[in-house]
């Protein structure tokens, strides 16, 4: 049996724009949902598609403690944690795809 794999991602509008945080069991299918605008919300409200970074976790349970840290931090801070894994800020939705 595969076992499930969880995702604590950060979505950018641009580099100094509107970030927004978010869990999935399914990144590449999330994604593709924030960018094609698929359900309301505020990915669609604020034109939020770009995939700037991710994390990998095991569990659910580890995912959304993650993502519940990562959404308090300050900006500053999420751009840091965004340059270290992404220092050119590029969309990172072709990488997950292959």
């Amino acid at each position: 049996m595969q076992q499930k794999t969880f995702y604590v991602y950060i979505m950018a509008k641009a580099r100094n724009g509107t970030f927004y945080v978010g869990v999935t069991s399914d990144l590449v299918k999330r994604v593709w949902q924030h960018k094609n605008d698929v359900a309301d919300g505020f990915t669609k409200k604020y034109g939020v598609k770009t995939l700037v970074y991710y994390e990998i976790f095991a569990d659910a349970e580890n995912a959304i403690r993650r993502e519940k840290r990562l959404k308090k931090w300050t900006r500053a801070s999420k751009m840091k944690a965004i340059e270290a894994m992404n220092p050119q800020w590029l969309d990172l939705y072709d990488t997950i795809c292959k």
